[in-house]
């Protein structure tokens, strides 16, 4: 058929992302894309040179 169908389903979705509200749990995304507090970064390269400053 011709483009007046599409741009009105184009339009239709357009006004609900602009116009909606999401419910977001902001905490649950917060843990998600986090990581864990309790585990520390350990460099398991830095015993293996010594340093040029010494």
């Amino acid at each position: 058929m011709g483009r007046g169908r599409q741009k009105a389903k184009h339009t239709k979705i357009a006004r609900e992302l602009k116009y909606d509200t999401f419910n977001v749990n902001l905490s649950a995304l917060e843990k998600e894309l986090g990581h864990p507090d309790d585990e520390q970064y350990v460099d398991k390269w830095a015993d293996e040179y010594e340093d040029e400053k010494a």
